[in-house]
């Protein structure tokens, strides 16, 4: 079997740990039965020896696959990587839902959207990056009793993602160390209302209000410190025709929307102004994972 996992970027300025949307770019995991146990990994992260000894993927596609199916099996898997890692992409929520899915397909059961996404909370403890890597599109969500609630819309056709990468990785969770250990009230207010209002453009397509919809008081700007550079990738991306400019997860990518039509005139001006970065255009996933 081979299964496809798109990336995802979270966050979205405000929606800390509840707003995310899919990307058109993909993880691809094919699975076989076989004699013995191997893999192989192409792509990014193929010269990482950790990803080979100490493969996530496999420890939950074992650990999921044992208890679906009461079996021991040996499997070979062949990943082709095409997320970046460490960049806020969603490579590591990429790499759980693949794992989940795999299992439950190779155990014989039904592939069941929601079961795999309250499965995956047990791997990732907020839903940003994993609902929309499973549902595709837009996509924000609360928990609730260890239950993901999630309310998904398509994007757009005549829209695109520009992704700014650095070279310079952003751990997670040295990322959030960064944080404010307490907020004000009045900053509290700030970002609940400007979520909310992020939400109600996506869901009624009022792009226009996106730039003002997408600020933030919580995270973006003390994970931003770390690379500085980000500030004037922000800055400049929303002077050019972004309707919004946002860190991507905790970073170090950041993510912009433009419409199809603004696409060249957007990546020309970014390229002439961080032709250090890397610089991609995609487009948006509405159906999130596939098995092909």
């Amino acid at each position: 079997m081979k299964i496809l996992v798109p990336a995802t970027s979270a966050n979205l300025g405000p929606g800390f740990d509840c707003l995310g949307l899919s990307l058109g770019l993909f993880n691809e995991i094919e699975i076989y039965k076989s004699n013995v146990s191997s893999l192989s990994v192409s792509g990014e992260g193929s010269d990482n020896i950790h990803l080979k000894k100490n493969n996530i993927f496999i420890q939950i596609f074992n650990e999921i696959y044992q208890k679906l199916s009461g079996q021991k099996n040996h499997f070979r898997f062949i990943f082709k990587n095409n997320i970046p890692l460490s960049r806020g992409l969603g490579s590591s929520s990429a790499t759980i839902v693949g794992a989940i899915v795999g299992a439950y397909a190779m155990s014989g059961f039904k592939i069941e959207k929601e079961k795999i996404l309250n499965e995956a909370l047990n791997y990732e403890t907020h839903p940003d990056n994993i609902a929309p890597a499973i549902l595709g599109g837009f996509v924000c969500s609360i928990v609730e009793e260890n239950k993901v609630y999630s309310i998904k819309k398509d994007i757009d056709e005549n829209l695109r993602a520009i992704i700014v990468i650095p070279d310079a990785i952003m751990n997670t969770e040295q990322s959030r160390e960064a944080l404010p250990a307490n907020l004000s009230l009045s900053d509290c207010v700030f970002n609940l209302s400007h979520s909310s209002f992020l939400t109600a453009c996506f869901l009624e397509k009022k792009y226009e209000l996106l730039a003002l919809a997408s600020k933030d008081k919580l995270h973006q700007m003390q994970r931003m410190k770390n690379l500085p550079e980000l500030f004037e990738v922000q800055k400049f991306a929303l002077e050019n025709k972004a309707l919004m400019s946002t860190l991507s997860g905790s970073g170090s990518s950041f993510f912009s929307l433009v419409y199809k039509e603004n696409v060249n005139f957007f990546i020309q001006k970014m390229t002439q102004k961080f032709s250090n970065f890397r610089i991609e255009c995609l487009e948006f996933d509405n159906k999130g994972f596939e098995i092909c």
